[in-house]
């Protein structure tokens, strides 16, 4: 069986009287692609918080590449990556600062960096582009230069909060592509999306509401179970119950 890298049993997060996420338990392993899908207030992003350290559970366990999220956040944040679609890169820099300065952040020698940047430019083809502003860029190759530069460092685990919104659907596949590149390379991948095709491509999905997990298998694992054709038919079934609408 293949290495547990992220565990969680019973985690739960309040707000005075308000249980944003409800003792969720679920594991996730090395290498897999991991969906995790909710609609708006279902708890999907105060659960990520907590277990990317940027937040403290008020119950529960769990662990993070092998590191708790009570007592150990600091070390979680050194072996994991996170992107996201609202903040990533730093426009005003260029596609090399960008790469050398999160480099930098992560911890990586001025070789590595230096090696990292040619890699990671020839990879996607931006040789000519390296130079220049960020913000010159497409929004497809800007989302795909966050998340190689959110996994410059190897990172046992990379966290990806919605990371295609508003890009095309060619450029998704793209993208796609390069997170099946990361995962066969050992990489594990917990991306949440509002596009429902997109949870087709993961290993398992959960799906979360009001802050419960509601369903956790895989895409076709879950079509069976609710007698549908597409995974987006789950989704709806399910968010149809829920009862808040603010994470």
């Amino acid at each position: 069986m293949s290495e547990t890298v992220i565990k969680t049993n019973k985690l739960t997060k309040r707000f005075g009287d308000f249980v944003a996420v409800d003792e969720i338990s679920f594991e996730v392993h090395k290498g897999e692609i991991f969906g995790f899908l909710g609609a708006n207030g279902a708890g999907k992003t105060t659960a990520m918080r907590m277990l990317c350290g940027l937040s403290s559970p008020t119950s529960g366990e769990a662990t993070v590449a092998g590191f708790d999220v009570f007592t150990q956040p600091e070390e979680i944040k050194k072996n994991i990556g996170y992107m996201s679609q609202k903040f990533s890169l730093y426009e005003d820099l260029t596609v090399l600062e960008n790469i050398q300065f999160y480099g930098g952040i992560y911890g990586l020698t001025n070789k590595e960096i230096k090696e990292k940047s040619a890699e990671l430019t020839e990879k996607l083809g931006l040789h000519k582009e390296a130079k220049k502003l960020v913000r010159a860029l497409p929004l497809g190759w800007k989302q795909k230069l966050s998340f190689l530069v959110a996994i410059v460092h190897q990172p046992k685990i990379v966290f990806l909060d919605e990371p295609t919104g508003g890009v095309d659907p060619s450029m998704r596949r793209e993208f796609w592509d390069l997170i099946y590149d990361a995962a066969d390379k050992g990489i594990t991948i917990f991306v949440t999306t509002h596009y429902l095709d997109e949870a087709e491509y993961c290993n398992r999905v959960t799906i979360m509401v009001d802050g419960k997990i509601e369903a956790l298998d895989s895409p076709s694992g879950l079509r069976e179970k609710f007698g549908v054709a597409k995974i987006d038919e789950v989704f709806y079934k399910l968010a149809r119950q829920a009862k808040r609408s603010a994470d």
